[in-house]
């Protein structure tokens, strides 16, 4: 069983979470703090009062600030930091800004966000590219084994990989630094998907040396709804455009320390900034909760995850599915297999789900995987959650599925 360093119970008191609800899925659209929401409601009160004032004088330089400070939190360069409304619309960026060829290949794993995914194949498809696939197991996972079937599914023809540092539906920390190292070393370009990784692990974007990474703020960092960046290495930074084409693409550069990246990519129609211009404030707040900052965060909610996929595997009788090296703030258990429909939309909640909400006040994700009607239950590890909610939902779930022992 955890034993708390931090009292959750105080902790949540910062966050405006439904409290007759046990909200273990922080990690699919994050919580925002009230105090840094209030943040970001004075700066819309700021634009409403004058916005010509905000946008056309005052935006610029926030958000230089902004980028300096959110740029710091990941191991960036600012020069190649573009803040984007989420981790999505990064990965369209870069690859709508690919130029291939008939015949060439994009790489993918079979963990892949399905919506990245799907930007894969559009851009495959319009490019008569073709699409790899690395397929690698959940249960019995070794980061020896990622790394195998990452580079072993590399060919000539491979000229992209879209790899995750933590995998969605299955919660998977991936060795990253061997699998960009290794396809660097092969001369494939390398775009990871950090959706879930900025709050969630240490970060060192420029050492890491991919090609290119996007992470959103608004999961594990806490910000805003809409707070997310791409980064771009050097090499290709000149290549790069934001999928919706403004006034930057052709706009004069006034000062010295502009750039045609940053004006593409900070403009593309009027829209709210303000969730991008609140990240640094949930950074400085979130990491002044607790003593010892984000380092004691990751610690903490790493513990606490590692003892809840105890919990729940115990409690359903299968093996942990993989190592606690490879769990960062989610842990997926597999459940019995679904005998509904199989899923009808690509924001499906299934029946299970519901029924956690509505006869246990539990929120938690039901994932099927790998394919209907296998699945997955994967909780959170936020600092607001405590070992007694974990328990809770093992309860619950015993009751639908039996014990495990």
């Amino acid at each position: 069983m955890l034993t708390p360093d931090f009292d959750p119970t105080a902790l949540r008191t910062h966050w405006g979470l439904d409290p007759d609800v046990l909200f273990l899925n922080h990690g699919s659209f994050g919580a925002c703090p009230t105090a840094v929401l209030a943040h970001q409601r004075a700066l819309r009160d700021r634009i409403e009062k004058q916005p010509v004032q905000f946008f056309v004088r005052d935006l610029q330089g926030l958000l230089d600030t902004a980028r300096e400070a959110a740029a710091a939190f990941v191991g960036a360069d600012p020069a190649g930091f573009a803040f984007v409304p989420n981790a999505t619309t990064g990965v369209n960026a870069i690859l709508r800004s690919l130029q291939l060829s008939p015949g060439d290949a994009l790489l993918v794993t079979n963990h892949g966000y399905p919506a990245c995914n799907n930007t894969v194949d559009f851009v495959a498809r319009r490019a008569g590219a073709k699409i790899q696939v690395a397929e690698f197991p959940f249960e019995g996972i070794t980061p020896d084994g990622v790394v195998d079937a990452v580079l072993g599914a590399v060919t000539e023809e491979t000229r992209v990989a879209l790899i995750d540092h933590i995998t969605s539906p299955t919660g998977l920390v991936l060795p990253i630094e061997r699998i960009v190292d290794g396809l660097r070393a092969r001369g494939v370009a390398v775009l990871v998907d950090g959706a879930h990784a900025p709050g969630m692990v240490a970060l060192d974007v420029d050492a890491l040396g991919a090609t290119w990474y996007v992470g959103n703020f608004h999961k594990w960092t806490c910000a805003p709804k809409g707070a997310a960046f791409m980064y771009a290495h050097e090499s290709v930074r000149g290549q790069m455009h934001p999928t919706v084409i403004s006034h930057g693409y052709s706009a004069p550069l006034f000062a010295p320390h502009q750039s045609r990246f940053h004006i593409e990519f900070d403009w593309t129609g009027t829209a709210d900034p303000t969730p991008w211009l609140t990240v640094p404030v949930a950074i400085d707040y979130v990491g002044g909760l607790v003593p010892g900052g984000w380092p004691a965060i990751r610690r903490h909610t790493h513990r606490k995850v590692v003892a809840a996929q105890a919990l729940l595997a115990d409690a359903l009788g299968v093996a942990a599915p993989c190592p606690v090296s490879m769990l960062g703030t989610l842990a997926a258990v597999p459940l019995p297999p679904d005998d509904g429909p199989p899923p009808r939309s690509p924001l499906y909640v299934s029946p299970l789900q519901d029924a956690l909400l509505e006869d246990h006040r539990i929120e938690v994700p039901v994932v099927p995987w790998p394919q209907h009607p296998e699945r997955l239950v994967r909780v959170s590890a936020a600092l607001y959650n405590g070992a007694d909610e974990y328990s809770a939902l093992c309860r619950a779930l015993t009751r639908y599925f039996g014990s495990g022992n």
